[in-house]
């Protein structure tokens, strides 16, 4: 075989597998479950990884849970982010009388957008995600709510 055929056959390999991810996220993003979840914000750029907002996420956790870190399982019930106790899982925390992932989530925008994460006085940032059943939530996209009525932003 030519270096040149080795190199295609690469090339078309690499690309295979690229498009497999591409394909498990989309089927992932349709079948698994969604909520929104209003969250803040904590660093809008970072040089190295692009232009992103880092979100940190509440969740409800049973009153149950031992200290003020703790490993969960992350579920939707009833239209809200969950945690229940387990021995693997999402690391959360409590502050401030409620619980929170350990490890923020992140939304990544375009250059050429305003950074979402400054919003008005009486709005309030909240972002739709997929829950997988391991792992942290995935962001699908970002939302404003303002007088009881949230609104999803457009950001392409």
């Amino acid at each position: 075989m030519k270096p040149v055929h080795r190199g295609i056959a690469v090339a078309v390999l690499q690309c295979l597998i690229v498009l497999s991810l591409a394909g498990k996220y989309a089927i992932d993003r349709q079948s698994l479950p969604r909520v929104w979840v209003k969250t803040a914000p904590v660093d809008p750029n970072l040089p190295i990884r692009g232009r992103y907002v880092s979100l940190r996420l509440p969740v409800d956790g049973p009153s149950s849970l031992p200290d003020s870190s703790s490993q969960a399982r992350l579920s939707v019930q009833n239209g809200h982010l969950t945690a229940t106790p387990a021995t693997s899982g999402v690391s959360i925390f409590g502050w401030r009388g409620q619980w929170i992932l350990t490890e923020p989530v992140a939304f990544f925008i375009s250059e050429g957008i305003p950074d979402p994460s400054r919003r008005a006085l009486g709005e309030e940032l909240w972002v739709e995600v997929s829950v997988p059943p391991q792992g942290i939530p995935r962001p699908l996209r970002l939302g404003v709510k303002r007088d009881g009525v949230l609104t999803p932003l457009d950001l392409h």
